[in-house]
Formats: C-alpha cells, structure tokens, sequence
C-alpha cells in the first residue's frame, strides 16, 4: 500500500488540513497569506467535502458512503515502548441519515456529468454581505464567476408571487392596496435611516429588542405584509405568530437582515436584485480559497487518507498524523474535516470553542462530535420545466402553516437554469431545505413542499401520501419532477482542542455569514497575532471585480 502514495516533502508544516470543505479551505488560505507553511489533503478525489458541487454518480455515492459507519481502526492511544509519541486512529463518523434517492432513469436526463448538485443547497450569497467582502478581499473573486438570481417569490395560497422588496417592486404589486403601499414605503425609509450616517431617523433602543413581529404590527402593517417581510426578506426560520415562542427574532435582528438585503440590491452594476450565486455550483467557492493557498505556496493532495493522529506521550498535546503511506508528518495545527471525530477524548485533551451554558441545552455529543440538536432535511430536484415562465434562477419561501397546519418551520427552494452551468439545457435544479427537530419530520415537510411545487410520478404521489395527481389542468402547468434525492443532515458546531480544530458542517441558513464567523473565530484562536486576510491597497476597483 505505501508503494501507491510518494513521500511528502517537507515533512513538518505549520498547519495540516484535512478535507477541502469551505471552513478549511478558507482557513488554509488565511493562513497561507499570514505567511504559514500549510499541507491540504483530501481522502476524496475531487475539491469540497461537505460543500462540494459534484455530477449525479458522484452525489449518490457521495450521499450512501457517508451514512454508513466506517470500520474502527485503532480506538485507544498506542506506542511503542521507544516512541516519544502516541497514536490513535482517525474516525469518521455518518453525518446523513434518511438518503431516499429516485428510481428514475439517470440517463433520460442527458449526460450524467452535465450536472453540478450541491451538498448543501440551497444557498446563495447576499450581494452586501461579508462573505462577498471577503472575496473580493482575499482575491478568492480571481477564481469565480456569478450570475444574479432574478426573482425572490413567496409561496401565498398555493401560488408563486413576487415579493416586494423595491420601490418598484411595491408599486407594480396589485395585490397590495395603496395605503399598504405606502405604509411599506414608510416603513423600508424607516430602516434606512435607521443607518443613514448623516442623521436618518432611528428606531429607539426599546423597539429594537422587542420581537420583531410586534414591531411590524405596530407600524400598521398587514399580516401579509408581515409575513413577506419576516420570512422572504428577513429570512426568518420558525414561526413568529406564537408570543410565547422561544424562537422570536427581535428587531434589531430584523432590522440588520433588511438593511442587508437593502444593500444588496443594486450594489453591482451588473446584477438584478440581491442575490448572486457562482457559475458551476458552490463547489466552486472552496476551490477559490484552495487556489489562493496554493498561489501562496500551500502543498495540495487528493486521495490521501489520512490513518492516525500523534500526540506527545508526556504532555498528551497533538505533534502530527500518519498517512496512508505510514509516513508521519508534524505540524502545530490540524483542523480535520466534520465528519472526523474528535481525538481528544482518546488523549484527554481539554476542548474550546462554542461549549458555554446556554449551548449546552442544545448541544449532544454523539460518536465524539459535538452535534446540534436540530438537523436539515434538503432536496435536490431535477425538473423539466422552471416554476417562474421565462426566469431560470429564483428564490421560493414557503411561510411557516402555507402547507399544512402543524409547518413550524419556514421552507426554502432555490431554482437554478443550465446558465449557470449546473445541469443541461432545458431541465432545471430545485434545492429545498428546511430545519427540523427528527428526519422523519423533515422529510415530510419537504415531500409536501415537493408535492404542492411539482408533478410527481403517479408512483411517488401514492408514496407521499397526499393525493394522487391526476392529468388536471393544474398539474399539467407545474414542471415535472424527473429525477430527486432528499437527505437529513446532522448539524455540528466548531471545536477548538489543543492544537486540534474541527470545521463546522453546512448550517441551514441560506447565506455564508454564520460559516464565515465561525470560521474567522477559529483562525483568531489558533493564530493570535495575524489579521486574517488583511486589508491590501488595491490596484484596481474591486467592485469591478
């Protein structure tokens, strides 16, 4: 086996990383710009673990290996009697549960290579918010492309409708009523004066920590348009008409999710609306990050397993990792890929991150990962024909109860067209997701999200129970539904041991900005003095980037 996989040179580095998902692609490059060796590997033949955008094969098989236990290789500390180190084996652990893939035929569908499915859609990027920044900071935006999503639409009363998010938008809406219209005007003002610089009106520090719905009502607005504004622009999760919710966003919340979204809207010239999404699939943003390491002299490897992690047999610290060829490779940092578990159980090391009191209710342990409670049930749909005539790539929300009475939760879908190079001409990719607290719950949710957006195979509409679709007229305008898989996600946090840190999996928000913090948190821990991606004078306009 050693024969398969050449010597590393050098053989010492300041940071190793295994597995080339956004968080350690990320943190790699960081700390290639802060001047650090780094050493990338990857068990996988392809860039992105957990965040990667792969063809329908790759996906399938990508979705059944990973939720099946791996076998145990060495579970306690062992050395030999002239050794300075201990060794323990390096585990993964299944981080999907519930993997239902469709009977359908793969080959009707064109080239099966011709598709780019992301692992964790669906999501996208806000044209304002700070992971763009860092983009074009780190010049990760060399190494991309981005089309806008054209349309943002709410599901209301079994129909698609546009939601209105301009001044614009509001006035071309006819469902809306003039003195709503101008209520909703008034009330877009009030946030952006509440950050106007120059001295717009601010909301008060009291209604700022009032529950956001509340505040909505007592600026006049209808249920409606509270509905739109909590759930399609300020992107809430759970339902908000229950006061004595625990999940109640409060304004200031709210409000900082509308500025965004207000911000994004127009911020390059060559967008429309608020959100881009890259050409290629998500895939593509941790490659960026690999592709700037390596322009700063990061080693990079694919298809290098990764079989044991080494600590000092005295001060139980981690010292480094063999690989599969048996050579040991030292360095002062390792930050594993989530699916790994965690070794300092095995080395009594103490741990450090996001583990404090008010997590802990939360928060379970399960095969030595730190786990939330909560998961994510996601969908990847092939469809025939898109949800909107004549647009390819758009946003759905479907509000909390829009299906069925006991819908806590609110549901996403994300359309992409073959412009953006993710499947063939003429077929479509539908992403849905929604958080939830068991799988079974899940992907009930997203059957009937499937159920009221597309038209099933008569099979698979006996299946989800429902009712069977009939050739009607109705279902005749909805895309048929080609090809699906639906999967349940763990949800895992960032962990900091001693010298040892594990990477978050894709979280169930729509955006990066929670992905991106932790991550900056984890390099501000692990590198002190160094700025993470500093600040350089640029040469050129990176808005025209």
């Amino acid at each position: 086996m050693a024969s398969e996989f050449p010597d590393i040179e050098p053989s010492q580095f300041d940071l190793i990383v295994v597995g080339t998902g956004l968080p350690e692609s990320i943190l790699a490059a960081a700390a290639s710009v802060a001047g650090k060796s780094v050493l990338h590997l990857d068990p996988a033949p392809f860039y992105g673990s957990h965040y990667a955008s792969l063809p329908i094969d790759d996906f399938t098989s990508f979705l059944n290996s990973h939720q099946e236990t791996s076998s145990t290789l060495n579970e306690s500390p062992s050395a030999d009697e002239e050794s300075a180190f201990l060794t323990v084996g390096l585990q993964k652990r299944p981080l999907y549960s519930s993997v239902e893939i469709s009977s359908g035929d793969i080959g009707s569908l064109g080239r099966p290579r011709s598709f780019n499915l992301d692992l964790s859609g669906p999501r996208l990027l806000f044209c304002a918010d700070s992971m763009v920044d860092m983009i074009l900071r780190s010049s990760a935006s060399h190494h991309l492309e981005f089309k806008s999503v054209e349309a943002n639409c709410i599901w209301v009363g079994g129909e698609l409708k546009p939601v209105p998010d301009s001044r614009a938008a509001i006035f071309q809406d006819r469902s809306l009523g003039l003195m709503v219209k101008n209520r909703l005007m008034n009330f877009f003002k009030l946030v952006r004066g509440h950050f106007d610089s120059e001295g717009g009106e601010r909301i008060s520090d009291e209604d700022m920590e009032k529950p956001f719905v509340q505040f909505l009502t007592e600026q006049g607005l209808p249920d409606n348009v509270k509905c739109i504004i909590l759930y399609a622009i300020a992107m809430v999760d759970y339902d908000q008409d229950n006061a004595e919710a625990q999940n109640l966003i409060k304004t200031k919340d709210g409000i900082e999710n509308l500025a965004l979204y207000n911000a994004s809207s127009g911020r390059f010239s060559n967008t429309v609306g608020s959100f881009i999404y890259p050409l290629y699939g998500q895939g593509e943003l941790p490659q960026s990050f690999c592709r700037c390491a390596a322009v700063k002299g990061a080693i990079y490897i694919l298809r290098m397993p990764v079989m044991e992690i080494i600590c000092d047999k005295e001060s139980r610290h981690y010292k480094g990792i063999k690989i599969a060829s048996g050579q040991k490779l030292l360095s002062n940092h390792l930050v594993l890929d989530p699916s790994f578990t965690d070794p300092a159980s095995a080395f009594n090391s103490p741990s450090y991150g996001q583990n404090n009191e008010n997590q802990r209710s939360y928060v379970e342990v399960v095969d030595g990962v730190q786990c939330i409670k909560q998961k994510v049930a996601r969908a990847v749909c092939v469809t025939s024909k898109s949800l909107q005539s004549d647009l390819s790539n758009v946003l759905l929300v479907i509000p909390p109860k829009s299906l069925y009475p006991e819908q806590q939760v609110c549901i996403r879908a994300l359309q992409l067209g073959s412009n953006l190079s993710v499947c063939p001409p003429d077929l479509f990719i539908v992403y849905i997701s929604m958080l939830c607290d068991e799988a079974r719950q899940g992907k009930n949710a997203i059957s009937a999200a499937m159920n009221a957006l597309f038209m099933l195979p008569v099979s698979e509409s006996a299946e989800n129970d429902t009712s069977l679709q009939s050739e009607s007229s109705e279902s005749k305008e909805k895309p048929k539904l080609l090809w699906h898989a639906i999967h349940v996600q763990e949800l895992t946090q960032h962990k900091l041991t001693e010298g040892i840190v594990s990477c978050p999996m894709p979280d169930g928000k729509l955006d990066y900005r929670d992905i991106l913090q932790s991550t900056r948190e984890l390099f501000q821990k692990m590198y002190p003095d160094d700025e993470f991606f500093p600040e350089v004078a640029a040469t050129e306009n990176v808005e025209d980037d």
